[in-house]
This record gives C-alpha cells, structure tokens and sequence, in this order.
C-alpha cells in the first residue's frame, strides 16, 4: 500500500505531500512523493493513531464485568472509530478472581492477535479508601502475592498498575518496577514525602492527574505537587471539561510539557453509545449529557474519547496540533517502551494512522496496515 498525505506529522514536524509505503502491517518508507504515481492522495492532515492508557469501557461493556476476549475485543473496535488504534483495556479495583480472569483474558487476546491489544492496566486495588473515588471500597486491600504474580506475568504485554503509596510498602514498587511493571501512583492521600519515596522507588508516573490525589498546597506539595514539579514522571489527564478545568489543564502542560503529559480518556462502558444507565457494582452509573456520575453525583470515569480530547487540548487549552497528538500518540508510546514500533509516522512503526480534516474530524483510519471503515468499523478489503 503507498499513499500520500497533504500534511503528515513525522517526528521531525510536518511535512507536505509526504509518501508512506506500507507492507505487512509496518510503514516501509516515508519520503517525497515526486514520483508515486501508484500511491492513493488523501488531501487531508495524517497523524499517528492514538494509544489510550486508561479505558475501562466501552461500546456497552464494562471490563470488570466482562472480563473476556469477545469484552475487550469490543471495546477496542468501539474506541477505534475515534482515533485509539492501541489501548490499555483497565480494570478497576475488583477482586483476586475478577483479576486473574481479565488477566487470562488479555494473554488470550493478545495470543489471538486481537489488534491493538498492547498491554493491560490495574487500576487498583492497592487505593486510599479516603481518596477511592467510585472504587468499590469491600474491594481495595493490601497486595498478596497471588496478586503480584498475576500482575507480574510477562504475557501480558505491557502493564501498568496504580496504587496509592502510603498503603503499599517501598519494597513492592521495587519489586514491580524490576519485574518490568508501570507503576503509577493514584487515588491516594499521601503526602508529598511519600510520594517522593514512591518515585525513587521505581514509580514513573501519575493517573488522572488532579482527581482522587492528595492536592498541593502552600506548604504540602501533595501528590499533584510533586506530580507537577518532577521533571521525570509522566501524568494521565482526563480533558473531558468535568474532571479538570481547562485552565487547570494548561497549567498543568506548561508544567510538564507534551513530552511528559499523556491524555487519556477513563472511559466508561457508555462510550461510543448512547447508553445513559448501566449497572456498576452495587450502584448504577447516570449520562448526564456527556457527563457520567454515580446516582449521589460522584463523577464516574467518563465517555471521553480519544479524538475529543486532543479537539479540547487544542480549543480549551490552546495547544498546538502536534503538542496534542503527541500527547495521545507518541508520548504513551515512549511511556510503554514502545516508540520503535508505535505512536509516530516512520519507518518501522506500525503502519497505524489516521487521517483528520480541517475541523479535527477522522475521515480515514488505518490499523496495522487495515484501513478501516468507520461507519461499521469492519475492515476495508
């Protein structure tokens, strides 16, 4: 397959009327396109298909109740017509079993070539009760080692976990972080000494930065504190305009930079439908427009998508273009370990992009080298 984009964003910028060359799935060349006669033009901008960290739903299915192949294969397809091309299916605080079973699911899944299945995250269900937002609290315990050997297991990819720190000992995140495992620190009411301990302990970085932490004060930093002055930790944001004001999002990028700020989407089994009422543990979760809440009005995740929140980093947040795609693309992929193959526009990468108009809409997506239909998200032949 050649194509040529009118803009394409590599990773040294933008660059006009640009030809990629795709065989097998992975971008072969990327060059001008002075002599493509055979290549297919799309008039439109092309960037990297975006990588969600954090997705607990969607398309009606709510991992924690779902824990399965068809679940996750669901979910991808549901977040895919919004630009996710790779993702984190996340499963919130839940028990040992619900744990080993999304685990077995994801090694199956990914055995089974479910595409853009890179990895699984547990959110939980090592959390401060203070802080555990909508998590179950019956739920959230002190890690056992059953829990730390399905965590550890290297057949699922790339995994991440959040834990709060004051309820974790330093050993454990070491022992994580050596196993080859994210650590990052969330729903927690730790004081900034603790989290600083937790970051030399191995932990690299913050979910959804500002919601269910500890938060910076005069004189006690907090979590979102130390989030905000580490210079190596990356940070999750969800841009959704319920969790984070804007303005607090545009302190928080010139803080980090789009080198270190990944925008996620905590997305919901409602994303990508029109549900507006679904079961969640002993309670339900209520759509109130594009807000989710539990019925007291406890936010609930979200049904952000991927594409939306880079339309808000650029309208809300006045970030550039490619600082926002970035954010969603290639940033996650250097947190993963995985920029060599992911989360940019060149030779090597999988050949995994999308193409957006001039009001940020997506006209045209490829997956690993399928481009995809976006009306019923079933593969173009």
């Amino acid at each position: 397959m050649k194509l040529i984009g009118k803009q394409v964003l590599t990773p040294s910028g933008w660059q006009r009327d640009l030809l990629i060359e795709v065989t097998a799935g992975r971008i072969v060349a990327v060059g001008q396109a002075d002599s493509a006669a055979d290549a297919d033009y799309y008039p439109f901008k092309i960037v990297p298909g975006f990588i969600d960290i954090q997705v607990n739903g969607g398309g009606g299915v709510l991992l924690n109740q779902q824990c399965s192949v068809d679940a996750i294969s669901t979910m991808m397809q549901a977040h895919r017509r919004f630009g996710t091309t790779a993702m984190l299916p996340t499963l919130i605080t839940d028990s040992v079993e619900v744990m080993a079973r999304t685990a077995a699911s994801i090694v199956k899944a990914r055995e089974q070539g479910v595409a853009g299945i890179v990895g699984v995250h547990f959110e939980g269900p090592w959390l401060s009760t203070v802080r555990k937002g909508v998590h179950s609290e019956q739920f959230i315990r002190p890690p056992t080692d059953r829990e730390l050997a399905i965590i550890s297991d290297p057949a699922l990819g790339k995994v991440m976990v959040t834990l709060a720190p004051e309820t974790v000992p330093v050993s454990v995140i070491q022992t994580l972080s050596q196993a080859g495992v994210l650590v990052f620190l969330g729903h927690s009411n730790a004081n900034a000494a603790e989290v600083e301990q937790a970051l030399d302990a191995g932990a690299v970085g913050f979910t959804h930065l500002f919601n269910a932490m500890s938060p910076m004060q005069s004189r006690e930093p907090g979590m979102v504190g130390v989030a905000l002055a580490s210079a190596h930790s990356y940070c999750g944001l969800i841009l959704d305009g319920f969790h984070v004001a804007p303005q607090t999002c545009q302190v928080a990028m010139r803080a980090k930079g789009p080198e270190r700020m990944i925008l996620v989407t905590d997305a919901m089994a409602p994303a990508g439908t029109e549900l507006n009422d679904v079961e969640f543990f002993d309670t339900r979760i209520l759509r109130h427009g594009n807000k989710l809440t539990t019925p007291d009005g406890t936010l609930a995740g979200s049904c952000l998508t991927m594409i939306e929140a880079v339309r808000n980093a650029v309208s809300w947040c006045r970030v550039d273009l490619a600082d926002a795609v970035a954010m969603a693309s290639t940033t996650p992929a250097t947190l993963l370990g995985l920029q060599d193959t992911m989360g940019q526009i060149a030779v090597g990468s999988a050949a995994s992009f999308l193409c957006l108009d001039e009001n940020l809409s997506i006209r045209h997506l490829w997956q690993q080298g399928t481009k995809i239909e976006l009306n019923d998200q079933e593969p173009v032949e």
